[in-house]
């Protein structure tokens, strides 16, 4: 494991510390009112307060919970149905793989935004859950036609042949030669799809499309744009969480490096 990858590992499970145990260690109810009225920080508020005196500290800690809901949620369903689809049809072939590519095919050009704001729109009270998992719907079509191509290169190798020959039912044969083999493939695509989902979803909020009654890193900058937080020189109220999300877009591109250079030869030649 080089140095990247733990670099960007260890600012993820930071970030998915802060996820589980935010709302614990809040000092405050992130949407309570004070008297400090768009305070700077300072040792009662770290990250200062909004301009009717909520503080930014317990906004950032508490939004980080949905922010790492939405992407691993999104990463895991996402990455299922593209290794369900893609390994299957590119092990299958035939009238499966042209009937399973055509599917992937219609959902690789669906635009992910525009429906996500239309169910959004249509579902007002649309959970976390239940938007990761509309964003998965539109994030798995481009991982299953990756999968596709790296698994019909490997149904004709020698070793699934001798699986084949031996009597291995197909599923085995998926589950135990393949499927190791498209370990790296996977873990890149996962890290990808869950960087998608978490912009995305950031975007959603930032825009005001989703349910602004949960904290989000998005939400906190709706607001702060919203009430013209630069124009009042109220840099802490979109600052943290702008750096919150430039990092954990650092991490897991960091990951992503690592998982390249780990299954691609060459980087691994370059690096040396």
């Amino acid at each position: 494991m080089n140095f990247k990858t733990k670099l960007g590992l260890g600012v993820l499970a930071f970030f998915t510390l802060i996820a589980v145990i935010g709302e614990w260690i809040a000092p405050y109810d992130p949407s309570a009112m004070g008297d400090d009225l768009l305070s700077p920080p300072s040792g009662a508020h770290w990250f200062g307060t909004t301009m009717t005196g909520q503080d930014i500290f317990s906004q950032v800690l508490v939004g980080t919970r949905g922010v790492m809901v939405v992407g691993l949620v999104c990463g895991v369903l996402a990455t299922f149905l593209s290794i369900l689809v893609g390994v299957t049809a590119g092990f299958l072939g035939g009238a499966a793989d042209e009937a399973l590519s055509m599917l992937s095919n219609v959902f690789l050009v669906i635009p992910a935004l525009p429906l996500i704001i239309i169910v959004a729109s249509m579902l007002p009270s649309a959970d976390t859950v239940l938007i990761a998992a509309v964003i998965s719907l539109t994030a798995w079509a481009w991982g299953a036609r990756v999968l596709r191509a790296q698994t019909m290169s490997l149904r004709r190798r020698d070793f699934v042949e001798a699986a084949r020959a031996s009597g291995e039912r197909t599923w085995r044969i998926i589950v135990f030669e393949v499927l190791p083999n498209l370990t790296a493939v996977i873990a890149s695509g996962f890290v990808g799809t869950v960087i998608f989902a978490v912009m995305l979803q950031i975007t959603l909020s930032f825009v005001g499309v989703v349910s602004l009654s949960t904290w989000n890193w998005g939400t906190i900058l709706f607001w702060a744009q919203s009430n013209q937080a630069l124009g009042q020189g109220a840099w802490w109220w979109f600052v943290p969480a702008g750096l919150c999300i430039a990092l954990l877009g650092t991490a897991l591109a960091l990951i992503n490096f690592g998982i390249d250079e780990y299954a691609n030869p060459r980087l691994r030649k370059v690096r040396a």
